[in-house]
């Protein structure tokens, strides 16, 4: 059994955060087993912890919000809010960044 330590947990949460992916998504993408990094997630997550929830969807990138466009794109309503509560999004602003796109690529 591997032991990581603080730090290491911390820096994998934070690059999870700012990633904007989906937890099982970024498990599989770091090889890192989903039970144990969700546990991670819960314990640096917490108020005090250097780790915070600051990397809220409004703050993320626009290249960020746009790998949600494209990985949400061909997902039912359920499917779409699904994966949004997995991820801490409403479908609405999934809805307002695909918009977002489209009328970026129009001008």
């Amino acid at each position: 059994m591997k032991h990581y330590s603080k730090e290491f947990k911390e820096a994998i949460v934070k690059k999870w955060l700012e990633s904007g992916l989906s937890l099982r998504t970024f498990s599989a993408q770091e090889n890192i087993n989903l039970s144990t990094l969700s546990s991670w997630r819960d314990k640096f997550q917490l108020p005090g912890s250097s780790v915070t929830k600051s990397s809220s969807p409004d703050n993320w990138s626009p290249e960020a919000k746009f790998s949600i466009v494209l990985e949400t794109a061909m997902m039912s309503e359920i499917e779409l809010s699904e994966y949004c509560r997995e991820k801490g999004l409403y479908p609405d602003q999934v809805k307002q960044w695909k918009q977002s796109c489209i009328n970026n690529n129009m001008t």
